[in-house]
């Protein structure tokens, strides 16, 4: 890296390491005061309400907080290099105005590739964490059962043409109570199981005092009973994951819903698999390739605001400054109604997800490309 680099981006790192700490101690105070009722409800202690915001902060860090601040702190070290006449001493020194803001560029990019995992692989299990610290403390069984025990349990896995319902199913442990499965066979037999518990064990489901009956794939035969203490099924592809994703998504019933809700993209995707006629396929399509690009949001930014903070004299560093915090802020409005669009059937899910980062992207080009 050379020496122009570490310098750039040094004077870029350290508003943006200001920015970063106030816009999360901001957050964190602001959402404090609206959630302290519930917390006092919930009987939590200081130590679980500082343990929840440690495990919700990743989901605000991917949006707003870490785009904004990269925002506000690359258009102050553009605004300061502008008005000390620093860009301008480098132009002149032949350094074109792309090679001056590609480490500004990789480092857009290089965060976007890390929020993309963080997106991935933290924030879908921290809503799940998050609630679980919530009833950590509450003396109410009912809403310590609601967290642990899904009542009742029913779905369907059309690929292999099976139905699955429960009184109940445990979300930890993955036992379920008073189970049922029905599904058909290749040959066209139907497989009716009922069972007084199941549980799933070393890869495998296991039922006990289970009851069978396996219907002949003959129009009016007569079904065979079976009866056993202790079944295992190996041969049944599901698995306590996929039912929890199962459970996720089928509380999903509107858009609110959906931007509540923390699915990964490998969540929705493997969903979709398995259900390719559900009725939300519009709606989980445009949260998949929503979660895919949002991320890259960081890039975005960098890219509306290199044309308008790299501008040079002191009255058009603050004119492009104020310019580019508008365009950010219609991009981020943009970026939302797009989702909602897309979520409605009105637009493609694809493009009600990308549409609003390739056409700020490329705008932010054209005009850096016209700043030159």
């Amino acid at each position: 890296m050379r020496l122009l680099d570490r310098y750039l981006l040094r004077e870029l790192l350290i508003p943006f390491g200001y920015c970063l700490a106030g816009f999360v101690i901001f957050w964190l105070v602001f959402n404090l005061f609206g959630d302290l009722n519930q917390f006092q409800k919930l009987y939590l202690k200081g130590p679980d309400v500082v343990e929840y915001y440690l495990v919700k902060l990743p989901e605000w860090l991917v949006f707003p907080i870490i785009p904004v601040a990269l925002l506000l702190a690359l258009l102050y070290a553009l605004t300061h290099h502008a008005r000390h006449n620093e860009l301008t001493a480098m132009r002149a020194a032949g350094i074109s105005l792309t090679r001056l803001t590609t480490p500004y560029v990789a480092l857009g990019f290089l965060m976007s590739l890390a929020l993309l995992a963080l997106n991935e692989l933290w924030v879908p299990q921290s809503a799940d964490v998050a609630d679980q610290i919530l009833v950590r403390r509450t003396t109410d069984p009912t809403r310590v059962q609601s967290r642990e025990w899904e009542r009742p349990l029913a779905f369907e896995n059309p690929r292999e043409w099976r139905l699955w319902m429960a009184e109940a199913y445990h979300l930890d442990t993955g036992e379920m109570i008073r189970p049922i499965l029905r599904w058909r066979l290749p040959d066209g037999a139907v497989r009716d199981i009922t069972a007084e518990r199941g549980r799933y064990e070393d890869g495998a489901w296991t039922f006990t005092n289970v009851t069978e009956f396996l219907h002949p794939p003959i129009p009016g035969a007569v079904p065979k009973r079976f009866e056993t203490n202790w079944l295992a099924l190996a041969e049944l592809s599901e698995t306590p994951e996929q039912i929890r994703n199962e459970i996720r998504i089928s509380r999903i019933k509107s858009t609110r819903d959906a931007r509540k809700s923390q699915l990964s993209a490998k969540e929705i995707f493997d969903y979709l698999q398995h259900h390719p006629q559900s009725p939300n396929e519009t709606l989980l399509l445009t949260r998949l390739h929503g979660r895919l690009a949002a991320p890259w949001t960081c890039l975005v930014v960098v890219l509306i605001a290199i044309p308008f903070g790299a501008v040079s004299g002191r009255r058009n560093v603050y004119v492009g400054v104020a310019s580019s915090v508008l365009i950010c802020f219609a991009y981020f409005v943009a970026l939302q109604l797009s989702l909602t669009l897309g979520s409605s059937g009105r637009v493609p899910p694809w493009a009600a997800a990308w549409a609003p980062n390739v056409i700020f992207g490329l705008g932010g080009l054209a005009l850096t490309d016209r700043t030159k």
